[in-house]
């Protein structure tokens, strides 16, 4: 008798976008252990991630926003989707719906920081959807999105600076409960609702732990984090 053992492949998706991201050493150091990553670069996210020495597989967007049309020319043309202006989508959004596409069971988003509110709300608001990804690192904060419907994901365990602050947000539509180890104020005391959210708390140890018992959280650090 013939036996056949499936593996699911766990392929990573990093999206590379406009506004303010790490410095260069940094997304080095974040990218290091993810070889075989499939990555999408949206419109100048593309020069973020060339700062880095990294070449994405996949450019697109309307390129209003690039510094420099003549990147392209180092692409393939057919790894380089060029969309109009006027379009119903954002250039993260459709790089993160590449990544979808091309099998990513997981994504990153990289860059966005700063700059205009609406596009800050925009990626935001990708948190809400039913395929959401899992962190979102700007220059000066590491978001991650834990949801308790995740057994495998749904408990956040982050290396820290004693000092640093954390901000809580639930997402979607709830119930939310969480519990947490190492912060000032735990978040098990909250009974959340919406509209409600937890600013500036306080890491109290070198390593906080954040379990997701119901509803979905964005968790927002100060600095970069190490997940253990």
């Amino acid at each position: 008798m013939l036996f056949i053992t499936c593996y699911l492949l766990f392929v990573k998706g990093i999206v590379f976008t406009g506004g303010e991201g790490p410095e260069p050493q940094t997304v080095k150091g974040l990218l290091g252990d993810l070889a075989g990553a499939l990555i999408a670069a949206a419109d100048s996210g593309l020069a973020l991630a060339e700062a880095a020495g990294i070449k994405p597989d996949w450019i697109v967007g309307d390129m209003d926003s690039l510094d420099n049309g003549e990147r392209l020319n180092h692409y393939p043309k057919e790894r380089v989707i060029c969309y109009p202006v006027d379009k119903d989508y954002t250039d993260t959004e459709i790089a993160l719906a590449l990544l979808w596409e091309k099998g990513c069971n997981d994504a990153w988003i990289i860059g966005g920081g700063g700059g205009r509110l609406d596009h800050l709300f925009g990626i935001r608001d990708l948190f809400e959807r039913e395929r959401y990804p899992s962190r979102w690192i700007t220059a000066n904060e590491d978001i991650y999105c834990v949801d308790g419907r995740d057994e495998e994901n749904g408990c956040l365990r982050l290396a820290v600076k004693q000092g640093k602050l954390v901000s809580v947000f639930p997402l979607g539509p709830g119930p939310w409960e969480t519990r947490s180890k190492g912060l000032k104020w735990d978040l098990g005391c909250v009974r959340w609702e919406r509209g409600l959210f937890g600013l500036s708390n306080v890491a109290i140890t070198d390593e906080i732990e954040i379990n997701v018992k119901q509803g979905r959280f964005i968790f927002i650090a100060e600095e970069k984090c190490r997940r253990l």
